[in-house]
């Protein structure tokens, strides 16, 4: 067993906490859901008022400026280290060596911030041309998975 296959044995399953009143981040959790295959991924809204954090460290204001995310051994991973390890998770390890290269992954996590701080003003026809053509792509291939493989119209595209 490799390094990295031992590093992700201990991390999950990941519980991301996110938040469910942003429609970008909605969009995104949706997309992880449909690829998470292996169920390597728990998913918690964390936007409702009255939602109390068990996360060490943030509360609920840390949660809804900042995605989370704790190991299977408690390891708390915030921000880009989130979307890292969600996308090996559910197959896309090619957008986790994207976001290894250093100055990419400097980017990332510069214009993390900003992206937060305007997410919820992110049009959503930018929100679905980002993530619904892809999340359609991932429920044609569950589907697929299933044995139903007839892809509806709508993932035909």
């Amino acid at each position: 067993m490799n390094t990295q296959n031992i590093r992700d044995a201990a991390l999950y399953p990941l519980t991301i906490y996110f938040d469910g009143s942003c429609q970008l981040c909605s969009a995104e959790i949706r997309n992880l859901r449909l690829r998470d295959t292996h169920g390597r991924l728990r998913f918690v809204d964390c936007s409702p008022a009255d939602f109390v954090s068990p996360v060490p460290g943030a509360d609920r204001s840390a949660l809804m400026n900042a995605i989370h995310g704790v190991g299977a051994q408690g390891q708390v991973l915030r921000a880009v280290a989130v979307f890292d390890a969600a996308y090996r998770a559910v197959g896309l390890p090619w957008v986790s060596r994207l976001l290894s290269l250093p100055m990419i992954r400097t980017l990332a996590n510069r214009a993390y911030p900003w992206l937060v701080r305007n997410r919820y003003r992110v049009p959503r026809p930018l929100i679905a041309a980002l993530f619904e053509r892809a999340a359609r792509r991932a429920a044609a291939r569950a589907a697929c998975r299933s044995g139903s493989c007839e892809l509806p119209p709508e993932a035909r595209t």
